[in-house]
């Protein structure tokens, strides 16, 4: 290739760079005074969770004078909203910013709940996956529910431990349907299959307990029939003590 060649070539390319950094920079710029036409929410995790609506989220940045709807685009502080909406019990992770059509998107991550808590003492709420305690304001029907004298330090840092076991495996997750808590924080399960009461006193070592009753039932309930016990105790490690019915 001639010298003058790879000069008109380099020019060339110059002149093509130089139009493309020109043409980006003039569609993304924003028209002076843009107005947000509306907000965007989405939710990675709506399907299983879906505590937070688009409405809510308005009320929320409304009642905090922070409603970006009719405003100029540049005079919105995104940094605001996400203080004030990651302040609500039910959201983990929220992200807000400016989208190109002239809207406000919101990002957000849902927490998810792995029990309901219905004490006796009255309180009436979730447990997520790290304990954080969400109100409840409506039913999930598969979760697991939590009752009897349960405080919300026991369960928001213990007890949500065996519920995100519990959902984590497939097999707990379909049999056991309440978590009963007696006096000195002993547990009893209530499964979904079969007529007995599953004991399991104190939390500690619950997966090498569980994993034990696995194998109880398929090794003799299988045999003998899901319902000819009363109470199944799993407290002691080296043993499982049946009541007969």
């Amino acid at each position: 290739m001639s010298i003058l060649k790879r000069i008109f070539l380099s020019i060339l390319l110059l002149a093509v760079a130089a139009y493309l950094i020109v043409a980006i920079t003039a569609f993304s710029k924003k028209p002076e005074g843009m107005v947000c036409e509306d907000i965007e929410l989405v939710s990675v995790d709506s399907t299983e969770a879906g505590f937070i609506t688009k409405r809510e989220i308005l009320n929320l940045l409304g009642t905090n004078k922070q409603n970006p709807i009719g405003k100029n685009l540049d005079s919105i502080n995104t940094i605001k909203m996400e203080q004030i909406i990651a302040e609500h019990p039910a959201i983990k992770r929220v992200d807000c910013f400016r989208t190109p059509s002239g809207k406000i998107g919101i990002d957000i991550e849902q927490r998810i709940p792995v029990l309901r808590v219905m004490a006796s003492n009255g309180d009436d709420y979730f447990l997520d996956g790290e304990g954080s305690i969400i109100p409840a304001r409506r039913n999930i029907a598969h979760l697991a529910v939590v009752t009897g004298r349960v405080n919300k330090e026991f369960a928001s840092q213990q007890l949500y431990k065996l519920g995100l076991f519990l959902q984590e495996n497939e097999f707990w997750n379909s049999q056991i349907e309440q978590i009963n808590v007696v006096s000195g924080n002993n547990i009893e399960l209530v499964p979904r299959v079969g007529d007995h009461l599953i004991y399991m006193g104190q939390l500690n070592g619950y997966e090498h307990k569980l994993e034990r009753l696995k194998k109880f039932y398929q090794k003799v309930l299988n045999v003998v029939g899901w319902n000819k016990y009363s109470m199944i105790n799993i407290e002691f490690s080296n043993q499982i003590v049946c009541t007969k019915r």
